[in-house]
């Protein structure tokens, strides 16, 4: 006989299992991978290093940062049956845009390189998928993004680092040094974020022992959606919305009081100050500009009217408010804002998908039946 009891909803808060990835303490405003600060390793380390952290548990050394960064960089070519469907790809997406086809990419991908349920293979072939479906998620957006865009792809260089070739690739251009640094800060702090909706069901799907594409396509549906990863360009429009400084007084009065979510603000963990959003204004504010200047007053001002009409009721910007503006600073268009967490968080999906293979027990929770009380006697036809 099954039993349930009563748990928030959403889950919220609920333990439901181990792992040695990484964890988010929402009320210190705090988040680390494995045994180090995140904000820390995205201000000190490469993308690559960081990378490898997830994959293996360690930081490397030198050699081993060489090493592993070349090894990486020669997945990036995708395999012919995924370069020569993109176009048709590309056309199919032509109003959803990169992120949906992901989606059907990647699973092209997994079915062309003949991935093998997580459960039929070792640790080291498991993580070999993995190193070379995450080399493959950023040519595939960029491709796609270039594709919708009436332009030809541009084919990833192995003599960049992964930030750098993302942009070069996206771009067509060689992109300037503060460029790449802000931007792959930004990828470093959007790696992992604990059990967040896409790392949740990118584990669900690999306890079921499906293979790799299938577990990332999976996460890839979960980070679509608008309350998950679509925000980034949304805190823009917000910016867009209000339009000028005498503006902003009014437009934010009127969302609180309509009881209207202020994109780019609040967090479903943090209860302080996000540290993702503190950085990112930190590298907003060193490119400086009016952009800037209006983010940071309309911040100002969504606190302090906060306070005025909601004491008690603290709400922050989270990543996705400075991230949207330092990406516009990089000169990424807005629709590739989701996509580029993705390109990030392919890392975290994949580790924590490694983690998952390691426990043989299937995630399947329990649900509560509030429907009319059975049985019913079937009516006649």
């Amino acid at each position: 006989m099954t039993t349930t009891s009563a748990v928030p909803r959403g889950l919220a808060g609920v333990v439901v299992t181990d792992t040695a990835l990484g964890d988010v303490r929402g009320r210190e405003g705090f988040y680390h991978y494995r045994q180090y600060s995140a904000i820390e390793l995205a201000r000190t380390r490469s993308f690559e290093d960081v990378w490898y952290l997830m994959f293996h548990g360690e930081l490397p050394g030198r050699a081993a940062a060489a090493d592993f960064a070349a090894r990486t960089a020669s997945l990036r070519t995708l395999p012919a049956e995924v370069r020569e469907a993109l176009p048709a790809i590309a056309r199919a997406g032509a109003v959803s845009g990169p992120l949906a086809g992901l989606r059907t990419a990647l699973s092209l991908l997994g079915a062309s390189t003949g991935y093998r349920p997580v459960y039929d293979l070792d640790a080291d072939r498991r993580r070999a998928d993995a190193l070379a479906a995450c080399a493959a998620v950023p040519t595939i957006l960029t491709v796609l993004q270039r594709l919708g865009q009436g332009l030809q792809p541009v084919e990833p260089r192995e003599d960049l680092p992964y930030a750098a070739n993302y942009l070069y690739m996206l771009t067509g251009s060689e992109p300037e040094p503060d460029r790449v640094r802000a931007v792959e800060q930004y990828l470093i702090s959007t790696v992992d974020h604990g059990f967040n909706a896409s790392t949740f069901t990118a584990r669900v799907v690999a306890s079921t022992g499906a293979d790799l594409a299938a577990c990332l396509v999976a996460a890839v549906g979960a980070l679509s959606g608008p309350l998950h990863g679509g925000a980034p360009s949304r805190a823009l429009d917000t910016l867009d919305a209000i339009g000028t400084p005498d503006r902003i007084d009014g437009w934010i009065r009127e969302q609180v009081l309509s009881g209207r979510r202020i994109m780019g603000f609040g967090h479903p963990v943090y209860r302080t100050e996000d540290p993702r959003s503190r950085m990112l204004k930190s590298i907003a504010q060193g490119f400086g500009g009016p952009l800037v200047d209006f983010a940071v007053e309309v911040e100002q001002q969504v606190e302090a009217i906060l306070a005025e009409l909601k004491p008690g009721r603290e709400l922050h910007t989270n990543v996705e408010f400075y991230a949207g503006v330092v990406m516009e600073l990089c000169g990424l268009p807005r629709a590739m804002f989701t996509p580029t967490f993705c390109a990030a968080r392919v890392i975290g999906w994949s580790a924590n998908i490694l983690e998952q293979a390691e426990d043989s027990k299937i995630i399947r929770p329990a649900a509560r039946y509030i429907g009319t009380p059975p049985p019913q006697p079937v009516p006649a036809p």
